[in-house]
Parts: C-alpha cells; structure tokens; sequence
C-alpha cells in the first residue's frame, strides 16, 4: 500500500470533498464518442465472407455496388436486405491488418452475400448492422433498378423514395397474423359499366386485365375501387391503389373497411406520422397485409404476390415527384404491372392523353360506361361567355351573370352551392382600369397585388406600393385582372346575406360540408365533397386556365372542371353546371357533352402530329447556360435525337421557397428539350445517364438538372 493510500484512510483527511470534486470533474470533462469498430484483426464468418453493399450516394458517377468484408461477430446479423452502415472514401492507401481503413461512416442497403469479391484489394469491413429487419426485397430492388434506368437516375436516390425512414420503436413492435382471403365481392355500381362485372371476375379469377377506367360522376367510385381490391384480395393475392392526396386517401380508407373490414389494409400517408407510416409499413412488408392504399411514396409499397395496382386521377400534378429522379406514379406503376404480370386499372373521371395512349396502342383496355348511365349521373353543363359577363349588369355586384345568378339562387333552395376560382386570395393579378396594363413593381417589375382589401404591394419582392401610376396611360386606378376566391366569397356574401359563405384553399381545405343551403368557394383541388352531393355548381373565370402557355393547359382545365362537375348531383336530381368561358374552346366542348375520353383522343392525335409526348419521349436539360451548352456538346444522344432550343428560364420570384432545380433569384438560366421517337426512350436515358456521371465524377463545371419526361414542356 502506497503512503498516499494510508493518507486516505485518516478520518478528517477531506475524503468527501475529494470525492466531490472528482464527480464535478468527471461530469464537466467531454467523454469522447466511441467510434465505430474498423474489425481490426477480427476474424471474418466462415462462409460467404463478402457483402455487398449499395451505398446511401446519389451521384451517378456512384451508381453500382461495393463489396466489403463480414465479420464473424456479424454474420447472422447481415442477411440480405438490411440496413448497414459502412466506411466510404478512404482510398486504398490504409491497409492495417489486411483491412481498409478510413473514410466517412455513410447508410447502405446489404445487397447480397458472396463467397469471393471482384475486387483484388483490401476490403473494408462492415461496420455495423443498423437493423435485421430486411426492408430491401428482390421485387423491391428490381423496381428501384428499373425506375432509376427509365429516369436516368440513381437506384440511391430511388431507393431513397421507396424504404421509409427507420423508426427503432415501430420496428420492434411485432405485426399482426395475416388474415384468411375475403370472398369474393358482388359487383355493386360496378353494374353501370358494361365490362366493370367481368374485370372483377377476372381478378377475382386470378387473371391480371388492364382497364382505362373513366368513372362515372358521383361519389361511388371510391366503394368501386374497393371492391376491385377484395376480389384481387379474394383470389389471395395483393392490391396497391395510389391517390393523390390524403382527402383522396381517406375516402378510399373508409370505402376499403367498409367492403373488407378492419385489419385487412394498410393506409400509408405522411400525415399518419414516421412511427405509424413505418408500422403500417413493416406490416406489408411482413406479409401481414395484403391491400395498401396511400399517396405518391406508397407506389413502392412491398406488397406480397402482387395482383393489382390502381391509380386514381393519374393527371394530378402531385403525382410526380420533386425528387430526383422525378418518377411518375403512372409510370411506376405500369413498370409493376409489367413486371409482375399483375392487373392495371387507371382511373378516374377524366381521361389524360397517356391514359388514351394507353388504349391506343393496345397496352390496356376501356372501361366506360354507356351514355345513358352517363345521362343518369352526369350533371347539366351550361356555358356564358365572358362577353356576356361583361355586358350583363343585372348582377354585376356579384361578378355573375343572369344565368348563373339564377343558378345559385335555384341551387341554394335544394343545397350547397359550389364556386370555383381559380386563384387564391382578393385580388391575385390587378391591372389599369382605364388601359388593361399589368400592373407591375417599380423595383423589380413583379406583378402587384392586393392580398387584402387595402395593402398594395409586389408578388415578387414584397415591398408596399403606395402610389402607382400607369407607365402606359397615366392611370392611377387598378381592376382585378383575376379575382380571388376571397374576393369571390365577399361578393357572393353580399350578393345573398342569408347563405352562409365557406371557402376552402390552401391555407384551410374543408374535406366535406354537410348538405345544406350554402355557397362554397373553392380553389381547383380543394373542393370539399358535400352530403348528397351539390344542387349546383359554379365555374369562374374559365379563360385564366385554359390561356396558360402550356402544352397540357386544356387538358389541365378540363381535368379540374370535371372533378369539381363530378361533385354535383345528377342531372334528374336537378344539378347543374355553369362554366363561364368561351363555349367554343374545345375543353369546354368536352365538358359540356362530358366527354373527356374523346378530348384525350383529340389532343394525342394533335401531339402526334407534332412528335411531342407522350408520342415520343423528351427530356429537359436545365442550368447556367455554359453548362447546359458544355453537356450536350459531350452527351453521345441516340441518332434519331432532337435537341429543341435552348431557350432562357427565369429564375423564382425573390422571398418564395426556391424549388429543387430552379434557377437561383434573379439569374436566368436555360433549358434545352432533347426529344427521340418512340422505341427510343431507354437509348436517351442511357446517353443522358452517362454523360451525366461522366461530368460528376470529374467535378468540373456547374451542375445541370435532367428531368425524363418534364410535367411542363411550355
């Protein structure tokens, strides 16, 4: 025993106040974080000593697998399919002990086990298993592998997309057992269609049909959706249906308990929250559910022995992605249904060009309905000119002609009244009075507008306006080019003080109004769905829509007309439709014969003749424009490939969210569209893909955004 320790052991020699200090210390000092094992010396497992790896890196330049060393300690922990994490980066100069060394910690999937490695190195060991929970399956990985080809992009970033975020505490909750098949269902509305009782039939059977569904309006095709899913569910096989949106999702939720009952669906949306998402999850892919119905990110949903994938309202934007690669829901899902020899059913109660491409060349079949159960469901559309707007005083207080005026009050008798505007707020775009000039800021020559009833300030920079006056005339007075819906919901207000006024937007989206006696005004998209349906229906300022500079503008107008006119109580019922718009435009045509199906026919016809998509395949190329210039000088295009333009893209507006891609704020970048027939697409994917990874991987120049198949070509 040293003096030190018999010094310590006399009373009164200040033990606790040593102690003390000692824990003050230790509590202060920063302990440093273990780093994770680099399996130095480790022995490796006995068999299949090799994994590998997909690492969590989206460049393209990084698009391929690496292989890396199992340990023995994890050998029954890194099966196929899971979560790793792995050193990335560290170069082939540190080798310790027969180990690479080194690098970044980075996520990956376990790909699959082998006995040798390609590579004649030094391999790096696995650091960790994250989970054994194997969320990446074969079908899963082929899909991803398949999305990133078509696209351009990487299997990462897919993958990025399809296998949610890991929740440690949903992951340790066990699922439930699976539940027997349901019978088979009896077809329902499913009647009003010709062929809606054989489709049923058929996967009910087993069998695997494509159907273009253009549905009937009303408020039954959730329960049609359902049912398709129960006789898919019946022959013992999976179902996917895609919605839009949670409102959608909901909808079909109910639909889908009601048919099936609880237990037997799983319901996958960002607003259930990472924890439930990812149980809901886990619990398909476990195989203890067999039906999913979800937003956008469901179109990857594991779903064992799959025998259906459903797609409503195929031509919302939301069924994009803003993340790279950009998949399309529609386009996934057709990849599914080909792969897996599963039955395909597109609907909705508008028909896109793509769905009409797909009964063109045989790819799918129609299913619609007769014109006299189109006569029985469909509301009667009327049409008014804005001329006649114009020239009609007797409701001018109210910004609605003689005709729907006498629309509103009639429907107000018997129900709620639907309005639709197609801008936000009280006064969206304002110009001269006297000489129909935009009004624009001074500073930045962004659009004026007047959010409220009084403040004048600029879309753009944000910055009051207090004293504008007309470049062109002189003017000091400003009108409403657009009125917003606030606008609209105060005048309506006025117009009929006794009828409660309801608006729905994006800040505040009603999901329904109960049945009675109200006028709704409502945005495109968020039009609440009403008890008993609408007794009427509004549709304002048709022009603002279909005048976009846009190839898909009519096609995008007729869409939301027919969605908010398919909310609206059948023509024997008394509903009906004003539109003001010009009556010969050929969207309104559509509307007013409610025939969408031919409006698609039409318009793909029309692309055909100018060999723009879905015809042919396009990409946009987009960034500065030496980038732009520099890429497609080095891009080996296929033959047949046409580059249009390039052509300048404005920057977005100061002070708002700068969407991924976008030029920055007062820069102009360009975008060049490279276009290819078709039989081509994969050839240009290909091109783009390479010689996009040959740009990253050599670090030089500003980065350019690909895009297959943009949304918006101009």
């Amino acid at each position: 025993m040293s003096s030190d320790d018999e010094q310590s052991e006399e009373p009164g020699a200040g033990a606790p106040e040593q102690l003390a200090l000692i824990r003050e210390t230790v509590r202060r000092a920063k302990v440093p974080r273990a780093k994770p094992r680099t399996w130095r010396g480790a022995p490796l497992a006995g068999e299949l000593p090799v994994a590998r790896v997909l690492v969590n890196k989206g460049a393209l330049h990084l698009d391929q697998y690496f292989d890396y060393a199992v340990p023995e300690e994890l050998d029954e922990q890194a099966r196929p399919g899971v979560r790793v994490r792995v050193r990335f980066g560290a170069g082939g100069r540190q080798v310790r002990g027969g180990r690479r060394e080194g690098g970044g910690l980075i996520d990956g999937f376990l790909i699959e086990r082998r006995a040798t490695s390609d590579y004649q190195g030094a391999l790096a060991a696995l650091a960790n298993v994250v989970s054994p929970e194997p969320v990446l399956g074969p079908e899963l990985l082929e899909l991803s592998r398949a999305v990133a080809d078509r696209y351009a992009g990487s299997l990462a970033d897919v993958l990025q997309l399809a296998v949610p975020p890991r929740n440690a505490r949903a992951e340790s909750k066990p699922s439930p057992a699976p539940l027997p098949p349901p019978p088979a269902p009896s077809p329902g509305s499913w009647e009003r269609y010709a062929q809606g009782p054989g489709f049923l039939r058929a996967l009910a059977e087993g069998g695997a049909p494509r159907a273009v569904w253009t549905a009937l309006p009303g408020p039954h095709w959730p329960e049609e959706i359902a049912r398709a899913m129960a006789a898919t569910l019946a022959s013992g096989r999976g179902a996917l249906v895609v919605v839009p949106d949670g409102r959608t999702a909901g909808r079909v939720d109910a639909a889908l308990t009601e048919v099936l009952g609880q237990g037997r669906h799983a319901l996958l949306t960002a607003d259930s929250g990472p924890e439930k998402r990812y149980r809901q999850w886990l619990s398909v892919r476990r195989g203890s559910v067999r039906a999913v119905v979800g937003t956008r990110a469901a179109m990857f949903a594991p779903v064992a022995d799959l025998g259906l994938v459903a797609l409503w309202d195929d031509g919302d934007s939301s069924h994009s992605d803003d993340n790279a690669p950009f998949p399309h829901v529609r386009e996934v899902l057709e990849l599914r249904a080909a792969h897996g020899r599963c039955g395909f059913l597109l609907g909705g109660t508008n028909c896109t060009v793509e769905a009409a491409q797909l009964v063109e060349n045989g790819w799918a079949l129609p299913l619609r309905p007769d014109r006299e159960q189109l006569r029985i469901a469909a509301p009667l559309v009327r049409t008014v000119d804005d001329g006649e707007l114009a020239r009609d005083g007797a409701a001018r207080s109210a910004r609605l002609p003689s005709l729907a005026w006498q629309t509103v009050r009639d429907g107000l008798r018997s129900g709620p009244v639907l309005v639709q505007v197609p801008r936000r707020g009280y006064a969206p775009r304002l110009s001269c009075e006297r000489c129909r000039e935009p009004a624009r800021c001074r500073h930045c020559a962004g659009p004026l507008q007047a959010p409220d009833q009084q403040d004048l300030n600029c879309a753009w920079c944000g910055r009051a306006e207090t004293a504008w006056n007309c470049p062109a005339c002189g003017g000091v007075r400003l009108r409403a080019r657009i009125v917003g819906a606030g606008r609209t919901a105060e005048e309506l207000g006025r117009a009929f003080p006794a009828v409660p006024v309801r608006t729905s937007g994006r800040d505040h989206v009603l999901d329904s109004v109960p049945g009675l006696p109200a006028l709704v005004v409502s945005t495109p998209g968020a039009e609440p769905v009403a008890e008993g349906g609408y007794a009427a229906a509004l549709l304002l300022d048709g022009w603002a829509m279909v005048g976009r500079p846009d190839l898909r503008a009519g096609e995008e107008a007729l869409r939301r007309w027919t969605a908010a006119a398919a909310l609206v109580r059948g023509r024997p019922e008394g509903g009906t439709v004003v539109i003001v718009a010009e009556p010969t435009l050929a969207p309104v045509q559509a509307l007013v014969r409610w025939d969408p199906v031919g409006h698609a026919r039409r318009e793909l016809a029309d692309r055909a003749e100018l060999g723009f998509p879905p015809v042919s395949r396009m990409a946009s190329v987009t960034g500065p424009p030496e980038a732009v210039a520099a890429y497609l000088a080095g891009a080996e295009l296929p033959p047949e490939a046409q580059v249009l333009g390039p052509v300048p893209v404005q920057g977005g507006a100061p002070g708002r969210p700068r969407r991924q891609g976008d030029a920055p704020p007062g820069e102009t970048w360009e975008r060049a569209l490279v276009r290819v027939p078709p039989g081509r697409g994969a050839a240009l994917a290909s091109a783009l893909k390479a010689a996009q990874a040959a740009r990253t991987a050599r670090g030089t120049g500003d980065p350019v955004r690909i895009r297959i198949d943009p949304p918006d070509i101009g």
